[in-house]
């Protein structure tokens, strides 16, 4: 127990230290032009935001494997939680819909992004979106306060994806529901690239099976679990070979196994209880 609290603090401490040196960037990451970001291979081709409403380009650092908002069914006057908010893409396209009866909190745990995303609210002159700093796996937050919860590839950078879950499903108000973009497996990813931090960094490493990411969301007590939308995430073969042999990449290759980013969504039922029930309570 204690050598996998010290792993997940060392796991937490390289993502933490990567993300702030991609805040620090005066341009978007390279990853939202498809390319890789540095020696590790951050490879999340994200989708195009540019004909959103709320979409702000300051704030999009091309860091997502999704579009969440697009699923998200969130309606005027919602209260929305985006989780590993960054510098806030996905939170002003989320007020576009929430409006200004609304409110949306976005949660990450890097100062530079935090520092980012404030000042991009404040050059918008937001007043109901608010940065929190905090941690996915035990949010600052009350419990019972969102309508709807988002996050756009950053569970699969978080070493206990349960407690992340446990956590989502404790804030959300009785029938909230979430709508989450990740990157999941299928088949196994080979040991070069499964055992590298850095890789894990760049959200490939951190994933798991797609069928065991959605029994973590049932077994933490959601229903109506639906993957919305799927595509395969292909990482070029020169950032591939920093991390496996030529022969391990071709046998890789003919394995069927394949990196996805999924959108998926799921309801918190109208009672009360989680089957992963460390925390909640009333309030």
């Amino acid at each position: 127990m204690i050598k996998m609290k010290k792993q997940n603090k060392e796991l937490k401490e390289i993502v933490k230290d990567k993300y702030g040196e991609i805040a620090k960037q005066s341009e978007p990451s390279c990853c939202s032009s498809g390319s890789c970001c540095g020696d590790a291979g951050y490879t999340v081709f994200s989708d195009n935001y540019n004909s959103l409403k709320g979409y702000n380009p300051d704030a999009d650092l091309g860091l997502g494997c999704g579009i969440p908002t697009e699923f998200a069914t969130i309606k005027l006057g919602d209260t929305v939680v985006d989780l590993g908010s960054g510098a806030g893409n996905d939170c002003f396209v989320a007020r576009a819909y929430t409006g200004i009866e609304g409110k949306v909190i976005g949660i990450d745990f890097t100062q530079e992004m935090l520092e980012k995303a404030r000042k991009n609210a404040e050059k918008l002159n937001y007043s109901n979106i608010e940065f929190v700093e905090g941690d996915i796996e035990n949010m600052p937050l009350k419990s019972y306060i969102a309508d709807v919860v988002l996050s756009n590839c950053v569970l699969n950078l978080v070493p206990d994806k349960q407690k992340a879950y446990a956590e989502i499903f404790r804030i959300l108000k009785k029938q909230g529901h979430f709508c989450i973009s990740d990157i999941v497996l299928a088949g196994e990813l080979p040991s070069g690239i499964k055992n590298d931090l850095a890789m894990y960094a760049g959200c490939v490493s951190g994933a798991v099976p797609k069928e065991e990411y959605l029994q973590i969301i049932r077994d933490s007590g959601f229903e109506n679990v639906q993957v919305k939308k799927e595509k395969q995430i292909s990482i070029p073969d020169d950032i591939m070979l920093k991390y496996l042999s030529r022969d391990e990449l071709n046998d890789f290759k003919t394995t069927g196994a394949g990196i996805f980013s999924i959108t998926v969504v799921a309801e918190k039922p109208s009672g009360l209880i989680s089957n992963y029930n460390y925390r909640l309570e009333e309030e």
